[in-house]
């Protein structure tokens, strides 16, 4: 099968063909449809050899939606040819975070060698996707797969920092989303779908901005040392009840720390590598800090039923999988709004 590899640290990927996996004992065997890129990819092919946790080469991707193809001896759950989204955080699936559908924190997973598709195990940037356990198989029959792929991440883990601020988010309050790409249009969406707050978006490109009013924002704003002031000002002085920042860097944690109203709940969501200020005299008083990773299997099964009803939409552009490298290109350069798609079986 073909399959978009990491083969090299500090080249591109590259399209390679490979055998097609087997599914061994309790595994299942997935034709994949759509998968999602994401910018933690490219955070992941910018690692040194010392940074980065698992050997190469690796398929990527770490969104997935697909058909099962076969059944491994004793598998369970799925039935051939039902259509599924991957759900990529895979933990122990013994410890109580697993049982509680926690796999994003289980804390197991790292000292026993279990990775996520994508992620050190073979990703759904592929014809076919080998999935360790059917609980990792969540249905997703009435949507269409281009639609699905990116609610396993880029609507996720979203929605799981939301879930986190819905009680700072009281009538007349507001929320600051900062940047504006595959989370955050989708992070406005959601909190137009389950808050009542005031959504306030910060992005420094005037596209993204475009896109974060066309799926609902009340405000928008540059992201610069001008954007702090400006919340405040639309808030009279309180600042935002909860602040999500989507992309990381020094300079968007400290734009999220001054726009913060006291109490506030503000969320490190993004992979820029920076670290905001935290400590007494140095965010506002009563303040709260989270750094969400992905969501739980609840979580997904919650969003794909959002995306069904209709409550939410990710943009999307499509590629077939030979252009795969054109699109992380092309993600990387800011020119995706929304979510770049592969179609390996396109």
């Amino acid at each position: 099968m073909k399959a978009l590899q990491y083969r090299t640290i500090g080249l591109a990927p590259e399209i390679v063909e490979i055998p097609d996996p087997e599914p061994g004992p309790g595994q299942v065997l997935v034709k994949v449809t759509a998968a999602g890129l994401c910018r933690s990819d490219l955070s992941l092919m910018r690692m040194t050899a010392q940074q980065l946790m698992f050997p190469l080469p690796m398929t990527l991707g770490h969104e997935g939606v697909g058909t099962v193809a076969a059944l491994g001896e004793g598998a369970t759950g799925v039935t051939v040819g039902d259509q599924v989204a991957v759900y990529g955080p895979w933990g122990c699936g013994a410890c109580p975070a697993c049982a509680a559908g926690r796999e994003n924190y289980c804390p197991h997973a790292r000292r026993l060698g279990i990775r996520s598709p994508g992620l050190g195990a073979p990703g759904a940037l592929a014809q076919y996707l080998l999935v360790d356990d059917a609980r990792h198989l969540i249905p997703c029959a009435g949507l269409d797969p281009v639609a699905a792929v990116s609610l396993t991440d880029a609507g996720l883990t979203p929605y799981h920092a939301v879930k986190w601020a819905l009680p700072a988010l009281a009538p007349g309050s507001t929320a600051a989303v900062i940047g504006v790409g595959g989370l955050g249009h989708i992070a406005i969406q959601l909190l137009r779908a389950l808050t009542p707050a005031r959504v306030v978006a910060l992005d420094v490109n005037e596209g993204k901005l475009a896109l974060a009013r066309e799926v609902g924002a009340h405000e928008t704003l540059v992201s610069d040392e001008s954007a702090a002031p400006a919340i405040r000002a639309l808030t009279s002085g309180l600042g935002a009840a909860a602040v999500f920042d989507f992309v990381g860097v020094e300079a968007t944690g400290r734009i999220a720390v001054a726009s913060a109203a006291a109490e506030a709940r503000v969320l490190n969501v993004g992979l820029g590598g920076g670290a905001m200020p935290m400590g007494f005299l140095l965010v506002p008083p009563g303040m709260s800090a989270y750094a969400p990773y992905w969501g739980t299997r609840g979580d997904l099964i919650e969003v794909i039923a959002l995306a069904e009803a209709g409550a939410i939409t990710v943009r999307t552009e499509t590629y077939p999988l030979d252009e795969a490298p054109l699109a992380y290109e092309r993600l990387d350069a800011g020119k995706v709004h929304g979510r770049a798609v592969i179609l390996p079986n396109g």
